[in-house]
């Protein structure tokens, strides 16, 4: 693929956590992009914060400008609804001359080492976190200016494989884990048994039952209520 250069253009400036910079050299941002950029004169200050967008919208919006400049430089140039998923595969591949996160090869003493004590030759690339932020912020854009959704060359399968192998090749590479941390789940707390059952459990205790859950008190006074009378003396004992 073929670019056109831009001398005056600076270096992306690019990070593990945030978005790929949008103003690599041979990417020229549109006036558009630019005057958008850059703020109205004439408002209040209180509107003019009112009209600012987000910092993940203002990124979503370079970004697009960006891919939009990289089509244009293409030789032969490339519109949007020719642009297939192997085409962004080079656009990250492309920026790939502008990263600064150090990816060790196998052979260097430092693979997998998540802080190396010595400098070394292995080449920076782009950090698999800015290369997928990139990938949907501009999956969104797509939409948002018209794509359809079943044609988003940035929701192609390869594009995923793809950003699937950076992450595994940097991981190991660099000695770090991409893996989000599960939150360990609270215990529940115990349900709280209702009055009415510790009332009845509390008078249940106090009194003494027997097995049939009778009173032995009133087992008692019952079985004394029936007696029976002592059997009349024999005839000779009187005497």
């Amino acid at each position: 693929m073929d670019l056109v250069p831009h001398p005056d253009s600076p270096h992306s400036d690019t990070n593990d956590s945030g978005g790929v910079g949008s103003s690599a050299p041979g990417l020229l941002l549109s006036p558009s992009a630019s005057s958008a950029s850059s703020p109205a004169g004439g408002g209040g200050a209180a509107s003019s914060a009112l009209a600012s967008p987000s910092r993940y919208e203002s990124q979503k919006r370079r970004d697009w400008n960006t891919f939009g400049q990289y089509l244009r430089n293409h030789r032969p140039p490339l519109s949007l609804a020719r642009c297939s998923g192997a085409h962004v595969l080079e656009f990250l591949r492309y920026l790939d001359q502008f990263g600064k996160t150090k990816v060790h090869t196998a052979a260097c003493p430092f693979f997998g080492h998540p802080s190396p004590p010595a400098p070394c030759p292995c080449p920076l690339r782009q950090a698999w976190g800015s290369l997928d932020a990139l990938v949907g912020r501009l999956r969104a854009a797509y939409e948002e200016n018209g794509g359809r959704p079943e044609n988003n060359p940035f929701g192609a399968r390869a594009v995923r494989l793809y950003l699937r192998e950076v992450r595994d090749h940097q991981s190991r590479a660099r000695g770090v884990s991409y893996e989000k941390k599960k939150r360990k789940k609270a215990p529940a707390p115990p349900h709280p048994v209702p009055a009415a059952v510790i009332s009845a459990s509390s008078s249940v205790a106090s009194s003494p039952h027997d097995g049939n859950g009778h009173s032995h008190h009133h087992h008692y006074e019952h079985h004394h209520h029936h007696q029976m009378p002592p059997p009349p003396p024999p005839p000779g004992a009187a005497a």
